[in-house]
């Protein structure tokens, strides 16, 4: 995991609109296990609960792809959204999609396999970083999947066998996008669908 912007219960005092790479919210447990709640790529800003009023973050918010994003004040973010109605309602929006992609991800890790849960988040990482190949280890898999490492590792197997990815030293390159999305659970297809055509 890269830099971590803010802890779970921090008060949230600057969001970040993500230029390239990847941000992930990560759920954390008292015994200190975690799960990947959502992700903000290009497509997005960083808790976006709180440019509409003070608010602590529930996750961790750490890089996952590296990347650059604008840091804006959480307060001068409110003034401006007063200001604006247009950047109001497009960040409305996007509070939305992420509520949305909450609900659909509390679903998805309690009733799909792990192979599919692995090929969805694949997915929405290739589709907000350039390139074929993530570095991840399956230790950073399992963290952010809420796995253990040999769930992760026998997924990674069965996509491998599928020709979707080849997976070796902590690089996991997707081969075939499309076999890949014939294995990913319904809900990459049901996730936000404000990408980088409706940039923040």
């Amino acid at each position: 995991m890269g830099h971590v912007f803010c802890e779970a219960g921090d008060l949230v005092t600057h969001l970040y609109f993500i230029d390239t790479g990847i941000v992930s919210a990560v759920a954390v447990m008292e015994d200190g296990r975690t799960v990947e709640a959502y992700m903000v790529g290009p497509e997005g800003v960083t808790s976006p609960a709180a440019a509409a009023a003070t608010a602590h973050t529930y996750s961790r918010l750490a890089a996952q792809a590296a990347g650059s994003a604008r840091r804006v004040e959480a307060p001068r973010l409110r003034v401006l959204m007063n200001e604006r109605p247009g950047l109001r309602a497009v960040l409305a929006a996007y509070a939305v999609a992420v509520q949305n992609e909450l609900e659909q991800s509390a679903a998805c890790n309690a009733l799909h396999r792990a192979d599919q849960r692995f090929a969805k988040w694949l997915l929405r990482c290739h589709d907000r970083v350039e390139g074929d190949t993530l570095n991840l280890t399956q230790e950073y898999l399992a963290s952010m999947l809420g796995s253990q490492r040999t769930t992760v590792n026998e997924a990674a197997q069965t996509l491998q066998k599928a020709g979707a990815i080849t997976y070796s030293r902590g690089k996991v390159t997707i081969t075939d996008r499309t076999a890949l999305e014939r294995v990913a659970c319904e809900c990459y297809r049901a996730g936000p669908t404000l990408l980088p055509d409706q940039l923040v």
